[in-house]
C-alpha cells in the first residue's frame, strides 16, 4: 500500500470516527453542560485520553512496530507472532496489577490532576470515583494497541483506524439513555468508558484472526527482545505523548479558574483534535511503517522520498485547518455544541480556546513526521531529551499566561511549545544527518501557502454573509449555513491547490484510483 493511499485509509476512517465524536460531544455538551460535574467528568476522562493517545496513537506503536517489523524481516511470521505473544504476556500481567493500585491511590491522583478541585470536597470525591471507573479502560487500549500495531505492520490499517469509532457509538448511546433510565450522564459516560474499551479489544482480536495473527497467552517472561520493546516504551511514552502531558498540565491550572474553565479547554480541544488525529495520526500510522521498512532495508532515497511526502501531506492538509479553526472559531463552537445546558457564555469560553490551540495544528502533525524518524531507527531517547525541554517550556508559558489570558492562555501555551517541539526534532535529525527533504517539498510548500490565504478569506466573507442564517435560533438553519462554508472553503481550497500546483491533478487521480495491495492472510 503506497503512503498516500494508506494516509487516505486511515484518515478517512479516522474522519468517521471524529463525525460519530461531533455528534457525542454536541450531545454531551447539552446533556451535560460546562457546571461542575462536566468539569469532574472531563477530569477522569483526561487519564483514558491520555493513556489512548499514548499508547494506541503514540509510544506503544512506536516502540513496538519497528520491533516487530525487524522481527518479520529476520524470522518470519513465526518470530514476529513469537515476540507478540511474549509482549502479550508481560503486558497483560504488568497492566493488571497497575490498574488495581492506581485505583486504590485514585485520591492522589485526582489531587495531582486537579490541585484545584481539593477545595470542593463534594466534586473532588465526585472527580475521584468517576476516575476508578474510567481508569480500567488503560489495561483495554493497551491490549488494543498491540493487537493494532500488528496489524499496521502487516499493511492493515483499517481495523485499528476504526476502533475508536465504538467508543463514541457506546457513549453516543449512553447519553441518549440517561434520561429515560434516570441516571445521571456523567455516571453513564464514565461507565461507557470500559465497556467501549473492552468492545474495541475484542473487535482487535477478531481482526488479528481474520490477518492469521492468532495470538496465545504464554507464561511470562522476560525475553532479551520484550526487554528491548520495554526499554524502547520508557522514554518513547514522554516522547510521544508531550502534547498530552502539556494538556494534563492545562487541566490542573484550570482547576484553580472559574467553574467551566476545565470544561472549555475539553470541548475546545475536542475540535482540536478532530484535524491533529484525521491528518497527523494518519500521517504518523501510515510513515512508520514504510520508514521502518526503508531503513531496513538501508533505503536512504526511500527515506527522502517517504519523508518529504509525509511532511508535504501533513501541511497540505494542516495548514488549511489550523486558518479556519483560527478565523471562524465561534461559528463553529455556537452550531456544534451551543444550546441546552451549553450556555452563550461557554460557547465563548470555548472558542477563544479554541483559537488558541489551533495554532499548533500544523507543528503538531509535521512533529508526527519528525517522529516516525526516529522511531524508524529504535531511537526513543532523543525524542525524550526533546520533550522534557518542551514541557519545561510549556509550564512556563502556562504560568506566565494563566494571569492575564485565564483558560485562554492554558490553550496558548501547548499550541506555541508545539512550534518549540518541531525545531528541536528538525534540529536533532539535521545533526544526525537524518533531515533529508527533497526540493519538491520546498516548491510545493510556498504554493500550499497561497491556497490556505485565499482560502481564509473565503472563509471570513461567507461567515459574515451568513450571519444571519447563523444568529437564527434553528439548529437546521445554523448547520446548513456551516455546511455551505465548509464546502465553499473545500470547493476553494482545492481549486486553489490545482491552480497554484500545491496539488497535481495526476497525483489526485492515483490517490482515489490506487487499490490497497492487500497481503494474503498468514499462516495459523
Amino acid at each position: 500500500m503506497s503512503l498516500a493511499r494508506a494516509i487516505a485509509t486511515v484518515g478517512g476512517i479516522t474522519m468517521v470516527s471524529r463525525v460519530a465524536g461531533f455528534i457525542r460531544d454536541s450531545l454531551m455538551a447539552r446533556i451535560l453542560g460546562a457546571g461542575p460535574e462536566a468539569d469532574a467528568f472531563f477530569v477522569a476522562f483526561r487519564l483514558p485520553n491520555l493513556f489512548r493517545s499514548l499508547f494506541a496513537e503514540g509510544a506503544f506503536t512506536a516502540a513496538f512496530l519497528p520491533l516487530f517489523k525487524g522481527e518479520l524481516h529476520a524470522h518470519g511470521h513465526e518470530g514476529a507472532r513469537r515476540l507478540a505473544e511474549e509482549a502479550l504476556s508481560i503486558m497483560v500481567t504488568v497492566l493488571l496489577g497497575f490498574s488495581i493500585v492506581m485505583s486504590l491511590a485514585m485520591p492522589g491522583v485526582v489531587a495531582v490532576l486537579a490541585t484545584g478541585f481539593t477545595d470542593t470536597p463534594d466534586q473532588f470525591r465526585l472527580a475521584v470515583s468517576l476516575s476508578q471507573v474510567t481508569f480500567s479502560y488503560l489495561t483495554l487500549i493497551s491490549l488494543t494497541a498491540l493487537l493494532g500495531s500488528i496489524l499496521n505492520a502487516l499493511g492493515r490499517f483499517g481495523p485499528f483506524a476504526a476502533a475508536p469509532i465504538l467508543l463514541n457509538l457506546v457513549q453516543i448511546t449512553g447519553l441518549l439513555l440517561c434520561r429515560p433510565l434516570g441516571v445521571p450522564a456523567h455516571w453513564m459516560l464514565a461507565f461507557g468508558v470500559p465497556v467501549a474499551g473492552l468492545a474495541q479489544l475484542v473487535w482487535m482480536v477478531l481482526a488479528c484472526r481474520r490477518a492469521g495473527m492468532n495470538l496465545r497467552l504464554r507464561r511470562p517472561r522476560l525475553t532479551p527482545k520484550v526487554k528491548r520493546l520495554f526499554a524502547l516504551l520508557a522514554p518513547g511514552i514522554l516522547g510521544a505523548g508531550v502534547y498530552q502531558f502539556n494538556l494534563l498540565i492545562g487541566t490542573n491550572l484550570a482547576s484553580w479558574l472559574p467553574a467551566g474553565s476545565v470544561s472549555w479547554l475539553q470541548y475546545a480541544d475536542r475540535l482540536n483534535q478532530l484535524p491533529m488525529s484525521v491528518i497527523g495520526v494518519a500521517v504518523g500510522t501510515a510513515l512508520l511503517p514504510l520508514l521502518s521498512q526503508k531503513v531496513l532495508e538501508g533505503d536512504r532515497d526511500g527515506v527522502r522520498e517517504a519523508m518529504s511526502r509525509g511532511l508535504e501531506f501533513a501541511m497540505l492538509l494542516g495548514l488549511p485547518a489550523a486558518a479556519a479553526l483560527l478565523v471562524i472559531p465561534g461559528t463553529i463552537i455556537d452550531v456544534v455544541f451551543q444550546g441546552g445546558a451549553f450556555t452563550a457564555a461557554a460557547a465563548t469560553g470555548t472558542a477563544s480556546a479554541l483559537q488558541a490551540y489551533a495554532i499548533g495544528i500544523p507543528a503538531f502533525i509535521a512533529a508526527k513526521v519528525l517522529s516516525a524518524a526516529f522511531f524508524a531507527r529504535q531511537d526513543t531517547r532523543a525524542p525524550v531529551r526533546v520533550a522534557v525541554v518542551v514541557l519545561l517550556a510549556n509550564i512556563a508559558v502556562s504560568l506566565s499566561l494563566i494571569g492575564p489570558l485565564g483558560h485562554v492562555g492554558l490553550a496558548l501555551a501547548p499550541g506555541l511549545t508545539a512550534w518549540l517541539n518541531v525545531g528541536l526534532l528538525a534540529w536533532g535529525l539535521h545533526r544526525r544527518g537524518q533531515l533529508d527533504i527533497d526540493r519538491r517539498f520546498w516548491s510545493r510548500l510556498w504554493r500550499i501557502l497561497l491556497a490556505v490565504a485565499g482560502m481564509t478569506a473565503v472563509a471570513y466573507g461567507s461567515a459574515v454573509a451568513l450571519r444571519p442564517w447563523f444568529d437564527s435560533t434553528r439548529l437546521p438553519v445554523e448547520a446548513a449555513a456551516l455546511l455551505i462554508v465548509i464546502t465553499l472553503c473545500m470547493a476553494v481550497y482545492g481549486g486553489l491547490c490545482l491552480l497554484t500546483g500545491a496539488a497535481r491533478p495526476a497525483e489526485v487521480k492515483a490517490i482515489l484510483r490506487r487499490r490497497a495491495k492487500t497481503a494474503p492472510p498468514l499462516p495459523d
